[in-house]
């Protein structure tokens, strides 16, 4: 052999030889910054028996994968205009996604895998640059195989890349650019058996930012104006950090920091020795990037700033600290941020990490894949009543570490029903099909069974709030009161104490299977749901219910107000209860 594989590299390599024998469905690879991607690259390329194809978005890593696979005496193309080389003629060829898709033409023979690093890039969109090679090689080959590598198979505004896991959950959907991942190896694992670089984290005793007040939208993403303007305010924080990464840094060797917008970035930069620093954004030409870079990786700069753009696809093995500025609700960010610091290297014995925007992260702490609902939020684990599948989402804990409340929708397990993979169909927030009774998501417009069109929760709203004899209440809480010894009646209350009420007799078989098709699997603190059979057993979790969102009520002439419809787990435009 003319290099050595690690154990994992080689588990990675085993898995996709085993993986494309079985089908041709795309597959991913999940290892940490610093893991040896372009070894498991090298390996795959040497086993090669007909052409592949490797791309990477920026030249440095094209440059980086080539580097390494000729290291090992072997042959390699390289097509990338930014190199200066636009060769195809070897069994491998590593290459610019870029360049390629502007000389398609030129991809006229057969390839039987292409391998995509800083695969997170890919959306599955056809008309991309990802999607016009891949489409053109296809032409060419039916069969080809795709295969990603990424340390963050998790993207704000994009969500999962990956369909299924080889351990048996689901992440993404049917429009995940990638079907499975075969692979994973965690960021743990490289650290304790000395991989990589241990992470020294350490909270400023300093102020830090607040940025807690910035809204972010639906992926987790804040406002750059929102920030600048937060920044702005700041300006004495910003100075007293800077003044502080310095005087930390006297015995470091090279100092990477992330800086939240533009601006921010060059207020950082005039607190710095000018001598010692540089700064690198979205606008910097690339001659000029190629030279800073150059310069940091020589040691000739100390501290370097960024804004999202050295967060992938940069190697620096002597950077020893990292000095976080910018907030972000991405789990995988901020360890890809970390990760820059985190390659061995020689007399680097840890690397300094300091967070002075408050993320608030545990380093090892899993992806949950959604957006933190509020601070106060953490990971926790939920079992399945339905297949026994351990759950990963965000949620809320008491001081005994007692789940008392989590924001999962659907359980990520994975059924084997011997042909294929399904994901299990447990809901735990769902929203019930008014013709068939199904349980679907909480988004859903049409419902999956019985493929019905489902009314939008914020129709139903808007069209009681406009008739004269309807109420809406914005349920805040509910009561129960015990009437007989089979009779319960639920009060439902708002935020300014109005109130309806409902009653339910648990002699009738059909009250009291709306009753649990209704709130069996709405009780807080409870893994499994609740069979209500009798009245006493509502009264005995009566304070564990969880209130509908809003309940719709219709005047009766002689009955007074009855209660029409409860809509729960609501996710629209009008604003639920203030429950905190």
């Amino acid at each position: 052999m003319i290099y050595t594989l690690r154990p994992y590299q080689q588990e990675a390599v085993q898995n996709t030889i085993s993986h494309f024998k079985k089908t041709n469905d795309p597959a991913v690879i999940v290892l940490p910054t610093g893991a040896g991607k372009s070894l498991v690259i090298a390996e795959l390329a040497r086993l090669a028996r007909k052409k592949i194809l490797v791309l990477a978005h920026v030249k440095e890593l094209v440059e980086q994968n080539s580097e390494k696979y000729k290291s090992f005496g072997l042959q390699a193309s390289i097509f990338s205009a930014g190199l200066k080389q636009k060769s195809l003629i070897h069994l491998v060829t590593f290459a610019s996604v870029q360049s390629l898709s502007r000389n398609i033409d030129q991809l006229n023979e057969e390839y039987s895998l292409v391998i995509i690093d800083e695969c997170h890039r890919v959306n599955g969109d056809g008309k991309s640059q990802y999607g016009k090679v891949i489409s053109a090689l296809k032409e060419h080959n039916a069969s080809l195989k795709v295969l990603g590598l990424t340390a963050t198979p998790y993207r704000l505004g994009m969500g999962w890349i990956y369909q299924h896991h080889y351990h048996g959950f689901a992440r993404g959907n049917s429009d995940s650019p990638f079907k499975k991942c075969i692979f994973e190896l965690p960021l743990r694992y490289m650290i304790s058996n000395k991989y990589l670089t241990p992470p020294k984290q350490v909270d400023p005793a300093i102020k830090h930012y607040d940025f807690s007040s910035l809204t972010t939208d639906n992926f987790g993403r804040f406002s750059e104006t929102e920030m600048n303007s937060l920044l702005d305010s700041q300006t004495r924080a910003t100075k007293s950090i800077i003044d502080h990464v310095i005087e930390q840094s006297t015995l470091r060797k090279g100092v990477m920091i992330f800086a939240a917008t533009v601006m921010h970035a060059k207020e950082i930069f005039s607190y710095l020795p000018q001598s010692e620093a540089a700064l690198v954004i979205g606008d910097t030409h690339q001659a000029e990037r190629d030279a800073i870079i150059k310069n940091f990786k020589n040691k000739q700069i100390k501290y370097l700033i960024n804004v999202s753009v050295l967060t992938t696809g940069f190697d620096a093995p002597h950077v020893d600290f990292i000095a976080i500025l910018r907030p972000t609700e991405s789990v995988s960010l901020y360890q890809q941020i970390v990760g820059r610091g985190l390659r061995l290297a020689d007399d680097k014995k840890e690397c300094l990490v300091m967070d002075f925007a408050g993320n608030q992260f545990d380093l090892f702490q899993p992806e949950v894949g959604a957006k933190k609902p509020s601070s106060d939020n953490e990971p926790v684990q939920v079992l399945c009543p339905g297949c026994g599948f351990a759950n990963i989402f965000w949620g809320k804990t008491d001081e005994q570490g007692k789940v008392i409340e989590h924001f999962g929708r659907r359980c990520q397990g994975l059924l084997d029903n011997g042909e294929e993979e399904q994901q299990c169909d447990y809901r735990f927030k769902f929203k019930e099909c008014d013709e068939c009774g199904a349980e679907n998501d909480i988004a859903a417009r049409q419902c999956h069974k019985c493929h019905s069109i489902m009314a939008d929760p914020d129709d139903k709203l808007r069209a009681a709030l406009n008739l004269k004899n309807a109420m809406v209440l914005r349920c805040s809480g509910l009561s129960i009161t015990t009437l007989t010894d089979e009779k319960i009646k639920v009060t439902y209350f708002d935020e300014d104490g109005a109130s309806c009420s409902e009653v339910y007799d648990f002699n009738n078989s059909k009250s009291v299977y709306v009753f649990n098709k209704q709130y069996a699997k709405r009780v807080s603190g409870v893994s499994s749901p609740i069979n209500f059979k009798q009245a006493s057993v509502v009264q005995q979790y009566a304070y564990q219910l969880k209130a509908p969102d809003f309940v719709i009520a219709n005047q009766h002439k002689k009955y007074g107000w009855q209660v029409k419809e409860k809509l729960f787990d609501y996710e629209g435009s009008y604003r639920v209860a203030d429950k905190s």
